[in-house]
């Protein structure tokens, strides 16, 4: 049983760090392509209405996926209750949006965005339709099949995107791929899950998931607005090209935390879920998630923090050279974000999704009162507060589940701590020893390499286990 847990979860963490690494790496040349065909006004005017999608696409989610997880063995009843209920709130949903979207336009002061917010909400219409097959392959650790799908749905809707963009499509182009990627996906959740829905509704199931999944909804969508607060304000209190300078710094921060997030959320809550009457061994499971996300987070956000400048300018232009700064600082803060995401899973994967909510609405409320006080000061001190907060809160989640697994302040700081200052001595030595290159080609090439061999050489020295256990099990697949 152990052993088979095992498997599950290194063959889950394989098919997301996959996912999450070819998503990225295709991002990472689309959206080097794109950067250089489209301004800061074309991502600024996406950027102003990501929040409204992304909250729309909570409500129509509901929390469903996670409450479906959370169940030991979901009915097929459960499943097609979801299934309906989640195609009649999105189209509602829709509507709703459809009607509002002039408001949001006056809000920004931009008309240009009424038709591009009601093309943009299509997304989550066609998300609609795959929650429940994507909970399906979700809840049976079918990260492969995931990966899959959303591996060929980067491919082709950013190959559609950089097309749109080059026939001077403009934001539009933008807006095309997010559905495309959404609607690719949910068609291949339906080839991939053996799951079917059927024509006899029954929405008792999802009510009663409900009460467990609407805090997890209040939370989602406090998580989203808090995510996406700078570009709220950004677009309302300044222009519309600083919202886009923002905006791609978040996205490529986004695109690498991503890398190391996206994998430990395939695994982390169901095989949490599967130790959770086991104190002692859940312990064991959280401790190794933990060290292998700050192995490989720290390293990777830290050391694009360091060659920001140099990547930005070469792949998509000086233009970009504001959005270098600012990535510097959010990269910082992307560090920690796959480690909160470990932390919270444990408070799903025990029902405490009342804690999970509570904490999501005071860190919304603190970033809240923190960037209006600073708004006045300009973008970079909101951005570095942004972050600072960002960190702190990665100790609050830790709070939240010390006492439900038993996870000491000590057992934390020896998890984390040691890859935390190697990385950042790594990368504060190959920045000083590097300083004088002034080629930027020349030296991207050469901090990347160097800091790459400094920390595999500390780590082998050190010998440190995480190390053996990846490398071991990547020879054997």
């Amino acid at each position: 049983m152990a052993d088979n847990l095992k498997e599950k979860t290194a063959k889950g963490l394989l098919w997301g760090g996959l996912n999450s690494g070819f998503g990225q790496l295709l991002g990472l040349l689309f959206g080097i392509v794109l950067g250089r065909l489209l301004s800061p006004e074309d991502y600024g005017m996406m950027a102003m209405i990501a929040i409204f999608s992304l909250v729309a696409n909570e409500l129509q989610n509901s929390g469903f996926k996670v409450a479906l997880a959370n169940l030991r063995e979901p009915r097929p009843e459960d499943y097609n209750s979801v299934f309906w209920t989640n195609i009649l709130i999105g189209v509602v949903l829709y509507v709703v949006l459809f009607a509002l979207a002039p408001l949001i336009a006056a809000y920004y002061h931009e008309p240009r965005l009424t038709p591009l917010a009601r093309y943009a909400f299509l997304g989550f219409v066609f998300a609609s339709f795959g929650t429940a097959q994507s909970a399906y392959l979700f809840k049976n650790l079918r990260a492969k099949q995931q990966a899959k799908a959303a591996m060929t749905a980067v491919l082709l809707s950013s190959t559609v995107g950089v097309v749109m963009a080059y026939m001077g499509y403009s934001y539009w182009s933008l807006a095309t791929q997010t559905n495309l990627y959404i609607l690719t996906c949910t068609l291949l959740y339906w080839h991939y899950s053996d799951w079917r829905p059927t024509l006899k509704i029954d929405l008792g199931p999802a009510r009663r998931m409900f009460r467990f999944s609407c805090k997890l909804l209040l939370s989602s969508v406090v998580t989203d607005v808090n995510s996406n607060l700078l570009n709220i304000l950004l677009g309302r209190f300044y222009t519309v090209r600083d919202a886009g300078n923002y905006n791609q710094a978040y996205q490529w921060n986004y695109k690498a935390s991503y890398l190391i997030q996206g994998m430990m959320a395939q695994v982390a809550q169901p095989v949490l879920v599967d130790v959770q009457d086991e104190r002692e061994r859940q312990l064991r499971v959280l401790r190794k998630m933990v060290r292998f996300a700050a192995f490989v987070a720290f390293p990777l956000l830290l050391g694009f923090s360091l060659v920001a400048r140099e990547f930005i300018v070469l792949a998509i232009g000086e233009k970009w050279l504001e959005s270098a700064r600012l990535l510097q600082v959010l990269c910082v803060g992307g560090a920690f974000s796959p480690l909160s995401v470990v932390l919270f899973n444990v408070l799903l994967s025990k029902g405490k999704s009342t804690t999970y909510m509570w904490s999501n609405i005071v860190l919304c409320v603190v970033q809240v009162g923190v960037m209006t006080l600073l708004r006045p000061y300009g973008i970079r001190p909101m951005v570095v507060a942004f972050t600072a907060v960002g960190i702190v809160w990665f100790f609050v989640w830790w709070a939240c589940v010390r006492r439900l697994v038993g996870y000491r302040l000590a057992m934390l700081l020896a998890d984390v701590l040691p890859f935390g200052l190697v990385a950042a001595g790594v990368m504060a030595l190959t920045g000083w020893a590097t300083s004088g290159i002034g080629s930027l080609w020349l030296l991207l090439a050469v901090r990347v390499a160097m800091a790459a061999l400094l920390y595999v050489a500390v780590m082998k020295v050190a010998r440190v286990e995480i190390l053996d256990e990846c490398l071991k099990f990547l020879m054997k697949k």
